[in-house]
C-alpha cells in the first residue's frame, strides 16, 4: 500500500524556485514513479488557476492511478472554521486552513508544504493537532518535500 500524500500549492511553484527546486523535483520524480497516492483538492485547483502554465502542467505528472481528487465538504468546512476560531490560523489564510483540514478528513499520512510560516511549522502543528484531537481526528503530519529525498 502506497503511502497517501497531500500537496499543497507551493510544492507545485517550488520546482520553479532556485531554493526548493531540487527536493520539489525529487518529490514529483518518486511521484511519477508511483511511490505515492496523491491528493489534489478544489483549493489547489482554485490556487493554481493563475499560476503560469507550465506550474500547472505539473498537474499531468501525477500518474492516474495514483492522482485522488477530494472536494471540500461540510466536515472540511467545519473544522477549517475551528483551526481559525482556536487562532491556529487568522482568517486570511483560510486556504492554509483548508488544505490541513482536507488532509485531516481525508486520513492523510502526511500533508507536504514549502509554507513554513503557516503550515510546516511547529507551534502551529501543535495548534492544529489539539484542535484535531478536540474534534475527534487524528493528528496530522505535515512535512517539506525535504524529507522525502
Amino acid at each position: 500500500m502506497r503511502p497517501r500524500i497531500y500537496i499543497d500549492t507551493s510544492v507545485f511553484g517550488g520546482c520553479y524556485d532556485v531554493e526548493f527546486e531540487q527536493a520539489s523535483c525529487a518529490l514529483f520524480e518518486r511521484i511519477k514513479n508511483k511511490d505515492f497516492d496523491v491528493y489534489f483538492s478544489e483549493v489547489n485547483e482554485t490556487e493554481l488557476v493563475n499560476a503560469p502554465q507550465h506550474i500547472r502542467d505539473l498537474v499531468n505528472l501525477i500518474p492516474k492511478d495514483c492522482y485522488n481528487f477530494v472536494k471540500i465538504t461540510d466536515e472540511v468546512e467545519e473544522l477549517m472554521q475551528k483551526y481559525i476560531e482556536n487562532k491556529a490560523l487568522g482568517k486570511a489564510s483560510e486556504n492554509d486552513a483548508y488544505h490541513i483540514a482536507i488532509a485531516t478528513i481525508n486520513r492523510i499520512d502526511c500533508l507536504i508544504s514549502w509554507n513554513f510560516k503557516h503550515i510546516v511549522n511547529f507551534d502551529k502543528i501543535k495548534l492544529f493537532n489539539s484542535v484535531n484531537l478536540a474534534m475527534g481526528y487524528s493528528v496530522i503530519d505535515i512535512r517539506s518535500p525535504l524529507e522525502f529525498l
